[in-house]
């Protein structure tokens, strides 16, 4: 281990507290009073005609299928399952566990999948409530988050918070609203004293055919990235992401503008805990000892 690695570890291990899996920790009072401080910064960059949603960590099984998450990424969808039948079936499932250790494979699947971003759940809701006025619709969404990480590299969490802006219109609305935010996005980065480069990129789309369909989405600009150097200077961490998804949604979800036609949507994701393990990485684990500018813009409430 290197010592950049060497420091990253120590760093985690006085913010994070292992939950014995990977990828998935408790977080100590100081993680948390950054995060809270990063949530009051991005809300204060809010536009005001946003509508606030807070979602729960699951959503529909029907809606993750229909949405296209399952066939694109598989790999990293998590899915409910519970047990079920009558008492005798399940107390039976419960007792043989003391012998095999086998009671998951007793498990069925519920209607509930966890959720992989802030956004999927918001594009249904809107579809059921008619037509999108002509000046498009914003949101501000947020909800616990969980992938199916291949690694748990520190930096890489299973269970982690997301935060959207999303913008809901025609291709003119949502491109200039895209480009608005990859420029703000450098300004919230400037003022939390971290250092960062915008990339394009593209989505860990599974197996063969998710190769072509990364390559065209890079070829498209649909993607861009804010990378932080967390681990390292050669491999930094996209803590943010500014993504064009064309008319998939407007499409799948039937979302219509009032002249019938199909609403393109785009939306900037903020990595909440990638952020906060960044500015630790950057300006140490005393905050009281961070640039003052730094402790101003995440402390004010205004």
């Amino acid at each position: 281990m290197n010592t950049v690695e060497n420091r990253l570890e120590t760093l985690t291990s006085a913010l994070l507290y292992s939950m014995n899996v990977g990828g998935v920790y408790a977080r100590t009072a100081a993680f948390e009073q950054v995060i809270n401080g990063l949530s009051t910064l991005i809300s204060r960059h809010r536009d005001s005609k946003a509508e606030i949603l807070r979602f729960p960590p699951v959503m529909s099984r029907t809606h993750i299928e229909k949405s296209g998450y399952l066939h694109s990424f598989p790999h990293l969808l998590g899915a409910v399952s519970c047990l079920h039948g009558t008492e005798d079936k399940i107390r039976s499932a419960v007792e043989q566990s003391k012998v095999r250790g086998d009671w998951a494979d007793a498990l069925v699947a519920t209607d509930l999948v966890l959720a992989p971003a802030a956004c999927y759940p918001l594009y249904p809701l809107v579809a059921a409530r008619g037509p999108v006025p002509l000046s498009g619709l914003l949101f501000d969404v947020a909800c616990d988050c969980f992938r199916h990480e291949a690694t748990q590299e520190t930096g890489r969490l299973q269970s982690f918070r997301m935060r959207e802006f999303v913008c809901v219109g025609t291709p003119d609305h949502v491109v200039a609203f895209r480009k608005r935010w990859i420029s703000q996005s450098q300004e919230l980065a400037n003022l939390l004293g971290l250092s960062y480069q915008i990339e394009q990129a593209s989505d860990p789309f599974f197996g063969r055919t998710g190769k072509l369909m990364a390559i065209s989405q890079i070829e498209q600009s649909l993607k861009f990235e804010l990378l932080i150097p967390v681990r390292s200077e050669e491999a930094p961490t996209a803590c943010m992401s500014f993504n064009y998804h064309q008319d998939h949604f407007g499409a799948t979800w039937n979302l219509r503008g009032t002249a019938g036609d199909v609403m393109h949507t785009a939306c900037v994701a903020f990595g909440l805990d990638r952020l906060a393990l960044a500015l630790f990485v950057k300006h140490g684990l005393d905050i009281e000892r961070w640039p003052t500018p730094v402790v101003e813009a995440l402390m004010s409430s205004k």
